[in-house]
């Protein structure tokens, strides 16, 4: 560890380590150097704007130690690197996440960032409603990018729920993010949404089998849904058009159930989205489409 004396030298060091490791990615990072870079700065307790030069400067032996503790931990645990550092970036702001959450990585952020538009026009959604809010992340945005909107959180997780609730009183959203308890709409009888967004699990028995050694630490009934990925998902949109106003809009990531979305139904008039920053398996469909659509779910 003796040539290991900037942060630059651990960056590098650790990205080599992770790649011989054969460590997966996707927890908000997409490759060995952002990875390494994440958890050196953190053990170093720097930011993450830091400027280039001072990745040069020179670390006391206990900085190393403790930085090179880290990078070890990720490769002998396998632990995606935002549960070590209890920190995770979504839409421009930063979540405390845990093993009781998913780590946010949704490409839903982009389209919290563009306050969901060109989707509602000239108008924007006042009443929005999170479904499987897990971290809060998602709720959370929404109400920082839409200062006038009104914002429901649901989970069926009590312990994510814990997790919502401190991320809302982090970002100061108390009186406009309602963190609730609910196995999707059980709990949100009479209200109505001008959006509707989630996030739920949709996993399928296949893909689950095949998931690398990090996914395993994140709660499994945050991603698992059954034979073809769509348990959750075909609740959704049977019951969504009760909660969605007239001229609502609902949003749902499925990921990679995206085709099996589309085998089992074949006559649903949803919109495929397409991501500036990456990212796919996310529809969008109005309210009066659902409603005539009808069913078949």
């Amino acid at each position: 560890m003796r040539y290991l004396r900037t942060p630059r030298d651990l960056i590098r060091w650790g990205a080599s380590l992770f790649r011989a490791a054969g460590l997966s990615f996707g927890h908000g990072t997409d490759n060995a150097i952002d990875d390494a870079a994440q958890l050196v700065l953190h053990a170093l307790h720097l930011p993450h704007s830091l400027p280039p030069i001072y990745l040069e400067g020179r670390l006391l032996p206990s900085e190393v130690a403790e930085a090179v503790a880290l990078l070890r931990r990720r490769v002998e645990e396998r632990v995606p690197a935002p549960y070590l550092t209890r920190e995770a970036w979504f839409a421009g702001l930063d979540f405390y996440v845990d093993q009781r959450v998913l780590i946010p990585r949704s490409p839903i952020a982009e389209l919290v960032e563009q306050r969901f538009q060109p989707w509602f026009g000239e108008r924007a959604p006042r009443r929005i409603l999170d479904l499987c809010t897990g971290s809060g992340c998602i709720a959370i945005a929404c109400a920082w990018y839409l200062p006038d909107a009104q914002v429901d959180a649901t989970d069926l997780s009590a312990q994510a729920l814990e997790v919502a609730r401190d991320n809302v009183r982090r970002h100061g959203l108390k009186e406009r993010v309602e963190v609730i308890e609910s196995d999707l709409f059980q709990a949100l009888a009479g209200r109505r949404y001008d959006l509707i967004v989630s996030n739920p699990p949709y996993v399928d028995e296949g893909e689950w089998g095949a998931l690398a050694p990090e996914f395993a630490h994140e709660p499994r009934v945050a991603l698992a849904a059954g034979a073809d990925g769509l348990d959750v998902v075909a609740r959704i949109l049977e019951q969504a058009p009760q909660y969605l106003e007239e001229d609502g809009l609902l949003i749902v990531e499925v990921g990679n159930a995206a085709a099996s979305l589309v085998r089992r139904f074949p006559e649903l008039p949803v919109t495929w989205l397409e991501f500036e920053r990456g990212g796919e398996g996310v529809f969008a469909i109005y309210a009066d489409e659902l409603r005539g659509w009808g069913g078949g779910v």
